[in-house]
């Protein structure tokens, strides 16, 4: 089988976090999206993607492809289906086509002529705070996925364990003084992944490869900290995809923070109004602030942005990519990608100085920020400057 992962139309409605990837590469539970049906169909995959990501994400064509939509979240049905798949047929939800086969080399979905679309049950991620509000389901399908038929590392006898839930760790992970509760959700620690001493974690959690708990953070579950990552403080039901640090006390609550961003010491976000209303979220592709249909939805941070300490976010806040935060007071709801500034007021933060920046933090992971990523955030900073209201000239050489 030759996957392709298709982005459709609607992958608009997850920026910014799909600005600097296809929406199967969100992680979501353990695994990301693309991982998930790597793991379970063992297959080549790869992506049918925007053009400015196409160099990054390539793909690769075969006499028998099967395209299926990148915010699939795989189940056995949706996975039987796709198996099942003859030469031009293809499988919908709620009319909307999710996946097809077939020996051409399409360059767009929308050159796939439907004929007979078989309805089929599923869920496709449809909007940033869709991470969080699917995440334990998803840490508890990936935990099946992932260890089936193993053996966890030993748990060290320094730790607190409530309850008789699922409790994995992989090998090189480090657990010890920690108070561990899975009655509600299971605990998966990943490669090299440590919890240092004081912790107090209350699952789901996926704490993943090579990933830091530091002493004393108090976890609430559903939360994935993705590869990479250090967390401190308080976090409650949050997604951090990886390579990302909110390293200090401060809470984080019903949120979900992309690659490369750094959390302030002592900052905090709210995730609930105080009238008890429903949030709403800014939507890059309506155009405005949505209903999100959650009562509880705290901040969404595309890659590469930041904050200094103490920062303060209201209930659904939108950070967009490469924005740097900082001051007292609270930030606008949605702040563009590429902004520099707070609640007194922005300028742009300009994209040599924020490559510079990106260069040096992923240098001390060992990666570095090459040709094809400096060309996605040049393509970014360009194509978002409408959102810079604060700018005269909107007109770049890039």
């Amino acid at each position: 089988m030759n996957l392709i992962l298709f982005d459709d139309e609607k992958v608009g409605h997850l920026f910014p976090l799909t600005f600097t990837r296809p929406a199967s590469e969100l992680r979501v539970g353990i695994l990301t999206v693309t991982e998930k049906w790597n793991r379970i169909l063992g297959c080549d995959i790869s992506f049918l993607t925007r053009d400015y990501l196409a160099d990054k994400y390539p793909i690769t064509y075969s006499n028998d492809n099967f395209y299926v939509n990148g915010r699939l979240l795989p189940n056995e049905k949706s996975i039987s289906a796709i198996r099942e798949l003859e030469e031009g047929q293809s499988l919908s939800i709620n009319d909307e086509i999710v996946a097809f086969r077939s020996s051409k080399s399409l360059n767009s979905i929308n050159q796939f002529a439907e004929s007979n679309s078989e309805e089929i049950e599923g869920i496709l991620l449809a909007r940033p705070h869709d991470l969080f509000a699917l995440n334990g389901q998803e840490i508890e399908s990936d935990f099946d996925r992932i260890t089936d038929g193993r053996e966890s590392q030993s748990l060290s006898e320094s730790n607190t364990v409530i309850g008789n839930g699922r409790i994995f760790l992989e090998q090189g992970a480090v657990v010890e003084g920690a108070i561990l509760n899975a009655t509600n959700g299971s605990i998966y620690i990943g490669e090299n992944a440590e919890i240092m001493e004081g912790s107090l974690v209350r699952g789901a959690l996926a704490l993943c490869n090579h990933s830091t708990l530091k002493l004393g953070a108090k976890i609430y579950g559903a939360t994935t900290v993705g590869p990479h990552s250090k967390v401190g403080g308080e976090v409650n039901n949050s997604v951090i995809l990886g390579y990302s640090n909110k390293g200090h006390d401060g809470f984080l609550g019903n949120s979900v923070i992309g690659e490369w961003c750094n959390i302030g010491a002592d900052s905090n976000n709210s995730n609930l109004k105080n009238n008890y209303a429903e949030v709403k979220l800014w939507d890059y592709e309506l155009g405005r602030f949505a209903k999100t249909g959650v009562q509880f939805c705290g901040l969404i941070m595309g890659d590469h942005s930041k904050c200094g300490i103490n920062t303060m976010f209201n209930t659904g806040t939108v950070i967009g990519v490469s924005s740097n935060l900082f001051g007292s007071g609270f930030p606008r709801n949605f702040v563009p990608s590429f902004a520099w500034g707070g609640n007194a007021g922005f300028s742009t933060y300009q994209i040599k100085k924020a490559m510079d920046t990106a260069s040096l933090v992923m240098s001390r992971r060992g990666i570095e920020l090459g040709d094809v990523d400096r060309e996605i955030m040049n393509y970014i900073f360009k194509t978002t400057g409408s959102y810079r209201f604060w700018e005269e000239n909107k007109e770049y050489s890039i």
